[in-house]
């Protein structure tokens, strides 16, 4: 997994064709065999292979003579990169919006979260040690959004005394983000507005309820 917070770099890959190219050479190839499965040029393969490895997206490997003339085997530079939101144009700060129930807030943290285990987890690979990592993922169903609010607390409460419980002084440091928002509907490409609308904008029915 590489870390991508260059927007020159990012431009480099934004292509589908260059995409492609790169999916294509997640195994080690030349631009004539990567040009021939794509149904390319050889010469049009050759371009957008060398905007990508000056790019650094993808690297040579080998050599290979070959009837007579020397081939040149590429490979991407990583099975899976991950692109900085911030170069996006999203919020480099997690405390930029402070509200707790802000859309713009989670995505600010979770932004955060990317940039740093993204590139912590390349410092590991590169030092031939693994990172370690956990992540916790449940659903939960409301019938307001006033229990959200409520949840929220019982939630922080109970985390703040855990934490508590399993921190120690001088010990490895450990960043718990926790986050919440509606989940898709089965077959659903996205969340929808009536989706938004069950957590947000609750009928009055829903507003009579204990």
């Amino acid at each position: 997994m590489q870390f991508v917070d260059d927007p020159q770099r990012l431009l480099a890959a934004l292509s589908p064709l260059r995409r492609r190219l790169l999916a294509d050479l997640s195994e080690p190839g030349s631009a004539t065999e990567a040009a021939a499965r794509m149904g390319l040029s050889r010469q049009k393969a050759n371009y957008h292979l060398r905007v990508l490895e000056r790019a650094g997206l993808v690297e040579l490997v080998e050599l290979r003579q070959r009837r007579g003339c020397t081939e040149r085997i590429l490979r991407a530079t990583a099975n899976a990169f991950v692109v900085d939101p911030s170069v996006m144009g999203g919020s480099s700060d997690p405390l930029a919006a402070r509200d707790a129930y802000a859309a713009e807030h989670l995505v600010a943290v979770a932004g955060q979260t990317v940039r740093d285990v993204s590139r912590m987890h390349g410092a590991a690979g590169q030092q031939g040690k693994r990172l370690l990592t956990f992540t916790i993922e449940t659903e939960v169903s409301f019938s307001q959004p006033a229990k959200v609010h409520e949840f929220t607390d019982a939630l922080g409460t109970a985390v703040a005394g855990v934490a508590q419980r399993f921190t120690i002084a001088g010990g490895r440091r450990y960043r718990v983000v926790i986050g919440g928002h509606p989940a898709e509907r089965p077959g659903e490409a996205g969340t929808t507005l009536a989706g938004v609308n069950a957590v947000e904008a609750p009928s009055e029915t829903a507003h009579g309820q204990s």
